[in-house]
């Protein structure tokens, strides 16, 4: 089969979050299994762009509206990242270093979908699937079956959306109907969701299926999906939950570039700590205590507001028996009370705000727990990159973490796990971390159980294609 993937990020070119890693790997993963899988993202102005080289393969044009703008689409000559990429680039749109945060996304992500479409209906051939992500793409699917332009080029090739957060819907105003190229106005109610035309209410409609990136995140939509939970529950005899995976490959503390001692399940123990005092030297903490982790984003859905009172309470009911390294950017306020407390906890917690890859992985590599206190995760890439890397999750159960991690005190269970996205919840599950740690013998069996589990591409690759050929 041939598949084009359409998404706002891809990793390594632009990442903004799990969104960039599963489109920089489920291409490769479905190459593998010999069919033909393809990526189409913006050109955004990322290091990437600058240090590989591109050919041009098309030149074409198309309306916002009333405003006529051409585009440009190049492809990356070596096939580097396993798959045929192309990047599409509109001057004065997403000639930008950043993938999101402008006041004009919303015209910046609807000409990237209509000059997609524009190219698509250029081809000779036709691919087998166009599978769109997210609501930055989620028009694609109405474009092809009731733009008059594409339509009767388009509307017979199936597509798929994959919906990675229903949060965000990039929802706009009836005034800019017209961004959309001329379309039946007998449709209008696809595009229509409370009064305003919301892209990815109109992708769950239009798309042939549509897929969620865990299978208890399905189920949470149809009761918290920010407004679209009886859209859920109508077309749910459409959706499909299949987990992510990870890329194995770039994340193995065997050969992982960006870590200074690597390490099997055999040496784990002697490699884990290599890696921790490196990480506690670097940052001030007490490597003979259990260390806790948090890497991400320091916004609401990630409960990283909760983070200073509960890493002030657990210090201080548990009698600083443990250490806290944070490493993340988001709210300003979070960020803020996260820097301050580096001052009157030194050698009990510090942080690092802002984003730096080589020090995740070695905080993946060497740190003893996880702490993902998450109150929205769909799928969460972070608890299998730990895992794989010998580091205990302690996570709220929701979504993907709840499909991924069963606590250690239920049978076959090797992680921490809690229900409430509260400081209360989240201090007495460090507080059971903690215990854990002291159970040297349980915790290195736990240890080497996880970093034996299979979060791999295969099993998920084999799922989307088997939703591509029900709809082929």
């Amino acid at each position: 089969m041939e598949i084009i993937h359409v998404s706002a990020e891809c990793y390594p070119v632009a990442k903004a979050g799990g969104l960039g890693d599963v489109v920089g790997a489920l291409p490769k993963y479905q190459n593998d299994l010999g069919h033909t899988a393809k990526v189409v993202m913006p050109m955004y102005r990322t290091k990437f762009l600058y240090d590989n080289e591109w050919e041009v393969t098309h030149k074409g044009s198309a309306h916002l509206g009333m405003w006529w703008f051409e585009y440009t689409i190049i492809k990356e000559k070596t096939n580097k990242l396993g798959f045929d990429l192309y990047l599409l680039d509109i001057n004065g749109l997403l000639d930008r270093e950043k993938v999101y945060g402008y006041d004009d996304d919303t015209e910046r992500f609807t000409a990237f979908q209509v000059s997609v479409v524009d190219w698509l209906s250029s081809w000779k051939h036709k691919p087998d699937v166009v599978h769109v992500h997210d609501h930055h793409t989620a028009l694609i699917p109405f474009m092809m079956k009731y733009c008059y332009q594409y339509q009767y080029l388009l509307e017979g090739i199936p597509t798929v959306l994959t919906i990675h957060n229903a949060q965000y819907h990039g929802a706009m105003g009836w005034d800019k109907s017209h961004y959309i190229p001329h379309w039946d106005g007998w449709r209008w109610g696809l595009l229509d969701w409370q009064d305003t035309i919301n892209p990815l209410a109109c992708g769950i409609k239009c798309a042939s299926k549509v897929t969620t990136v865990s299978w208890s995140y399905l189920e949470e939509l149809r009761y918290m999906s920010n407004g679209l939970e009886a859209l859920f529950e109508y077309e749910k005899g459409k959706c499909t939950g299949i987990l992510n995976g990870i890329d194995t490959k770039v994340w193995d503390p065997e050969t992982d570039s960006y870590i200074e001692d690597h390490y099997t399940i055999e040496d784990a123990e002697k490699g884990k700590a290599a890696n921790k005092k490196i990480l506690c030297d670097t940052f001030r903490l007490d490597p003979s205590k259990p260390l806790v982790v948090f890497i991400g984003r320091l916004v609401g859905e990630k409960a990283a507001d909760l983070l200073p009172a509960a890493i002030g309470d657990s210090l201080h009911h548990i009698n600083g028996r443990m250490t806290f390294l944070i490493l993340g950017s988001g709210e300003p306020s979070v960020e803020y009370q996260l820097q301050r407390m580096t001052n009157g906890l030194s050698g009990y917690y510090n942080a690092q705000i802002g984003y730096n890859e080589k020090l995740s992985h070695t905080m993946y590599a060497g740190a003893d727990f996880l702490l993902m206190p998450s109150r929205v995760e769909p799928c969460g890439l972070n608890q299998m990159y730990a895992m794989r890397y010998g580091t205990v999750p302690i996570v709220r159960s929701t979504g993907g973490l709840r499909d991924t991690v069963i606590d250690y005190g239920d049978p076959q269970g090797y992680g921490v796990s809690f229900y409430n996205a509260s400081v209360g919840d989240i201090t007495h599950a460090v507080y059971r971390a903690v215990e854990l740690y002291d159970d040297q013998p349980r915790m290195a069996s736990i240890r080497k159980h996880i970093m034996e589990l299979d979060f791999s591409w295969n099993k998920s690759t084999q799922q989307y294609i088997s939703v591509y050929e029900s709809i082929s």
